[in-house]
């Protein structure tokens, strides 16, 4: 058989390297196109001019882009044949991508555990995203649910690695060049709130809604060459679960990202995601709200330029954020269908 009908549990071994198909050269296109499909507004990201002022060389391409390229490239092997996508950790923004540079993907088994039912398990992946040059520009691990292909065959050792709960301050701001402060133009950014401004415990309702339609979860999916048979295949989803299409989770990261900009315009960029949690779907039609809580405020080791905040957004389903929902345990009402712990830099 020369088609590949992806890893089933039974396939994957604890230190299996996988090196995944297919590069995948990121363009000016690209960038427009997430911006059309999110409406992500922050400057640096947005603007050449900006970014050239405060010291990039050029404008970045969005880091959640690069999260979801990245990503994409890993699906055909980790999880084409996966339940769900269960959480992240350790991910850090390591160099900057620019249009023009072009990703591929190496992932590591580092751990396994089957399900109690014995007809799943846990697959512990970390994925190195490295550009045309052999530069690391990104490293995250992430655990998925995936289906056997025989429930009878034998499971595997179990192995669950210990994750960090954050990472640590010390190591964030690789990707970011050291900045000149003085140039940042808060008219432009659209906020005059700096680092200084924040403090542990603040919370923002980022006021602002996004209804989803079917056909722009299917073009995020597919610009990020993510082949999950649950994102596009009506015709055997009607005979699942939920009898419909699901929304891959990082297009949810990417509204709730976009929606933060009301509030957090100058956390310009992401330089690490702690944890995430998936905590219910989200189909076409509903209407994602945000709102994020800073739970702490760094400074970073050298750099005088920008200090970090840590916050989590919490992404909800047709619910404006007004009151700060947390998840609630009841997924088929509307509430909360995402919580992202990560660290972002802002100017001082």
């Amino acid at each position: 058989m020369k088609t590949n009908p992806g890893n089933f549990f039974e396939d994957f071994r604890l230190g299996q390297l996988i090196r995944h198909a297919t590069p995948r050269t990121v363009t000016a296109g690209d960038q427009s196109l997430y911006t059309a499909l999110y409406g992500s507004r922050f400057a640096v990201q947005s603007s050449d001019a900006f970014a050239k002022a405060i010291g990039y060389p050029a404008a970045p391409v969005d880091d959640l882009l690069t999260f979801h390229i990245v990503f994409g490239k890993t699906v055909p092997d980790i999880s084409l044949n996966a339940v769900a996508n269960l959480g992240y950790a350790e991910c850090r923004f390591l160099a900057p991508v620019y249009p023009g540079d072009t990703l591929s993907t190496v992932s590591e088994v580092i751990g396994l555990k089957e399900n109690s039912n014995g007809k799943t398990g846990t697959v512990y992946v970390r994925s190195v995203g490295s550009n045309q040059r052999g530069d690391e520009v990104l490293s995250f691990v992430r655990w998925v649910m995936v289906r056997k292909r025989d429930e009878a065959a034998p499971p595997p050792e179990t192995v669950v690695p210990e994750l960090a709960k954050r990472v640590e301050p010390a190591g964030l701001g690789q990707a970011c060049p050291m900045l000149d402060p003085a140039a940042w133009d808060s008219g432009l950014s659209g906020s005059p709130y700096l680092f200084g401004d924040f403090a542990a415990g603040e919370k923002i309702d980022h006021v602002d809604g996004m209804t989803v339609e079917e056909a722009e979860h299917q073009l995020a999916t597919r610009l990020y060459q993510n082949t999950a048979k649950v994102h596009f295949n009506q015709h055997s989803e009607s005979q699942g679960r939920f009898g419909r299409r699901l929304i891959y989770g990082g297009h949810v990261i990417s509204l709730a990202r976009a929606l933060s900009f009301n509030g957090l315009a100058n956390a310009f960029h992401i330089a690490a995601i702690n944890g995430g949690r998936h905590v219910a779907p989200l189909f076409a039609g509903g209407t994602v709200y945000a709102w994020s809580e800073i739970l702490e405020t760094a400074e970073l080791p050298g750099r005088s330029d920008v200090g970090a905040l840590r916050i989590l957004t919490r992404a909800t389903r047709d619910l404006p954020c007004t009151d700060f929902p947390v998840a609630d345990g009841t997924p088929d009402t509307p509430g909360v269908i995402l919580e992202l712990d990560y660290w972002a830099l802002m100017v001082r």
